[in-house]
């Protein structure tokens, strides 16, 4: 008989009542009373499992399968029988149970709670508790989502390079990648690495951002978008940091930083109704047992009018709050973390804060007309803090330059981007999104290391 995905008997319940099927799946526990019992079987295919019960007069190996313990897997045949009247939905009376492998008592996850540290030490396993389950199936449908989203409005999904010898991170956070021989490294007569002796005969970096890359593609599609791993080698130990991430850096032609913050926003709000929409019961399991709220968060925010305030004015209220803040804001300086939370509390939604000092930007963002600011935008959402960060970019090759030679910006190793200024330049604009730091934001979680599958941070690099 052909196995049934456990999501499909869900879809189609009352196609395959009271009819034989087969089902497999891992054990999450069993409940025996001596001539029957209970599993509780869930094959990853959906967050609910399915109910098998066995008895002794209709399975012939009925010890075996009541001492099975957790995360045993097995094959199951045997008729589905609805009953509405009850907890779950239906049940699978078993007339065979096959088991594929039978776990032996040092199998970590036991039927009691884990904390998210311990199950981080055994990553390898944690995507078979309910709560990586629920974080895990979020991701993916938010990945999805953000396809969707770009795809359904005529965006090119572009595969920037990973391998890249420019960043606009700078190279200071970058990870440096040679094939040269560590143990014997070949000197240039000044003493210095020989890098005409590596594969690409220069430096060479993973990337820390497709931005400039993409660029290049908006000024040939209109519209692009990268969605990928990225790097960044931040020695930094804080619950939203990672030094291996994947990002999404749309980029658009003929687009201001108005056009800009309206097409954020659009976005953002298409992925988190997609995700309440398809993915309700592990919302309402996070909602229940990581973060109160959750459900009633994404959908306020769906319906919120996200705020749009210069910097400027964003110092301005946080100065005036009464407030006694661990760091003090400056006009000319960056926001801190409680700074965001504040500012989304004090307007009670979603903030565009736009218009920031220019001195603590990138060279490529485009200067306002007061020469003090540059058309920069970052979105904070409650309790999160900052979600995405964008600009409009200088399309002018004058200025640009003179942004360069400002900011000390080595422009040979960037010319090609340079000079897109030269061929063909027009208004354009572009954000990136950390989507660990949105998954995070749709599950309630609040550590980057339970929102992706295997994580990189400082001194971690396992399995």
């Amino acid at each position: 008989m052909i196995k049934i995905d456990i999501k499909k008997v869900y879809d189609e319940q009352k196609k395959y009542a009271n009819k034989e099927i087969t089902v497999a799946g891992w054990v999450r526990s069993v409940r025996n009373s001596k001539n029957f019992g209970f599993i509780d079987l869930n094959d990853g295919t959906c967050f609910n499992g399915i109910q098998i019960v066995f008895e002794a007069d209709k399975i012939n190996n009925y010890d075996e399968v009541a001492s099975l313990l957790a995360g045993s897997s097995v094959c199951v045949s045997g008729i589905l029988v609805l009953t509405p009247e009850a907890k779950q939905p239906f049940e699978l009376k078993a007339t065979k149970v096959k088991i594929l492998n039978a776990t032996d008592e040092i199998y970590p996850l036991q039927k009691k709670h884990h904390s998210v540290e311990f199950l981080r030490d055994i990553a390898y396993l944690r995507p078979r508790t309910r709560l990586f389950n629920a974080v895990f199936r979020v991701r993916s449908v938010a990945a999805y989502a953000i396809h969707k989203y770009f795809q359904d409005n005529g965006y090119l999904y572009v595969h920037t390079p990973l391998i890249t010898t420019t960043d606009c991170e700078g190279s200071d956070q970058m990870f440096k990648i040679t094939t040269l021989n560590m143990d014997n490294i070949p000197k240039t007569k000044d003493n210095k690495c020989d890098f005409k002796e590596d594969l690409f005969n220069k430096k060479a970096y993973i990337t820390g951002s497709g931005q400039l890359h993409g660029e290049a593609f908006a000024l040939a599609f209109s519209k692009i978008y990268t969605f990928g791993p990225t790097f960044r080698t931040e020695n930094s130990n804080t619950k939203t940091h990672a030094n291996e991430f994947w990002m999404i850096e749309p980029e658009i032609a003929f687009c201001d930083l108005d056009g800009l913050m309206d097409i954020e926003e659009e976005m953002l709000k298409s992925v988190v109704q997609y995700v309440l929409t398809n993915c309700p019961v592990e919302i309402e399991f996070l909602d229940k047992f990581v973060q109160n709220g959750l459900k009633e968060k994404l959908e306020k925010l769906i319906n919120s009018n996200f705020t749009r305030i210069d910097h400027k004015d964003v110092i301005t209220i946080l100065k005036n709050s009464g407030v006694k803040w661990e760091f003090e804001p400056e006009y000319g300086g960056d926001i801190a973390k409680e700074h965001e939370k504040y500012i989304t509390k004090y307007f009670g939604g979603p903030v565009f804060i736009k218009n920031w000092p220019k001195d603590i930007k990138a060279y490529y963002m485009k200067v306002n007309e007061d020469n003090e600011t540059v058309a920069a935008v970052d979105l904070e959402v409650p309790e999160a803090g900052e979600l995405m960060g964008g600009s409009q970019r200088e399309e002018d090759y004058a200025k640009i330059l003179k942004r360069c030679d400002e900011m000390k910006v080595n422009k040979e190793p960037i010319d090609w981007f340079l000079n897109l200024r030269r061929f063909g330049s027009c208004e354009h604009s572009g954000f990136g999104m950390g989507f660990e730091r949105l998954v995070m934001y749709l599950t309630g979680v609040d550590n980057i290391r339970d929102s992706i599958p295997f994580p990189r941070t400082p001194g971690s690099c396992q399995f």
